[in-house]
């Protein structure tokens, strides 16, 4: 009986040898599954990670144009178009970040986007800090324009009134002036003979002789000399034909009005005038006015 048990425990030992083998085939397995488990968790923490930083870089992105377009120069329609472009570009990768999972090929297409919308932001900052700078530029000549032309205004009104007063002094030294003066009263007898009176009741009319002063700015011309007769009580003594001028800048009443002839050679001229009404006893003023000036005046005494 013993030489029939004798095989046995070779048999024994092939199960043992499938067993082991099998044991390291799990073994093996497991392993394996281990490792893969280990890369797909690592890509998956890869992926996260790339997300978020695209996501940051967005950020940094979205910011660098707001912070370009801060009291936004004035932007033509192309650098409009292209800046909603790019914040439209923006809002479509973030959509596509927040997503669940991204694949492989997904992912790689967000990377690239990215990469040619930082060259386009860069861009676009780089045309808007341009047009900041040309702003500015066109801004500082505008200031400049500005500043000359308030001084060049300034120098204008200056000279503008610089010589409206040397027109107003070239005006009063061309103004006549009396040089000597003579009033004498008269009565006129029924032939029309003219006899020089001291005494108020026959006296009629008046004869103002003078000169006028040699002047060489004067024009040599007729010029208007208005005459005013003030009474013995200051009254100016006035006609149906009295009317208004200006002289001294002041609106005044005239008693008579002519004119003379003047030459700038010293004539003697001669303004007769007759009292619609009878002298009075007294003194009387004679005051002569032309180019907008008083020429000068006289007085005559009446007993």
């Amino acid at each position: 009986m013993e030489n029939q048990s004798g095989p046995a425990p070779k048999k024994n030992s092939n199960v043992i040898y499938f067993l082991i083998v099998v044991v390291l085939a799990l073994l093996g397995t497991d392993v394996y599954l281990y490792l893969q488990k280990n890369k797909s968790d690592t890509k998956i923490v890869y992926q996260e990670d790339e997300k978020n930083r695209l996501k940051v870089e967005l950020d940094s992105l979205e910011a660098q144009i707001e912070q370009v377009n801060t009291g936004k120069a004035k932007m033509s329609a192309e650098l409009r178009a292209k800046n909603d472009s790019l914040e439209a570009k923006i809002k479509v990768l973030r959509v596509q970040l927040d997503k669940g999972k991204l694949t492989k090929e997904e992912l790689a297409k967000a990377q690239e986007d990215v990469k040619q919308l930082r060259y386009f932001v860069a861009n676009y900052t780089a045309q808007i800090e341009e047009l900041k700078k040309q702003n500015t530029s066109l801004a500082s000549e505008r200031d400049t324009l500005k500043t000359n032309l308030a001084t060049t205004t300034q120098k204008a009104t200056t000279l503008e009134e610089q010589n409206k007063d040397l027109d107003n002094k070239v005006t009063i030294a061309k103004a006549l002036k009396v040089g000597s003066v003579n009033i004498v009263a008269y009565k006129v007898k029924n032939s029309g003979k003219e006899v020089e009176v001291s005494r108020a009741s026959p006296a009629k009319k008046i004869k103002i002789n003078f000169t006028v002063a040699s002047n060489t700015l004067a024009d040599k011309a007729l010029h208007d000399v208005y005459v005013r007769v003030l009474d013995p009580t200051g009254n100016l003594i006035t006609t149906t034909d009295s009317g208004n001028f200006n002289a001294d800048g002041q609106d005044l009443q005239y008693t008579y009005k002519t004119s003379i002839d003047f030459k700038n050679d010293g004539s003697m001229f001669t303004i007769d005038w007759t009292n619609p009404a009878a002298f009075q006893k007294g003194a009387y003023t004679v005051m002569l006015y032309s180019d907008n000036s008083t020429m000068g005046q006289g007085t005559f005494s009446l007993k």
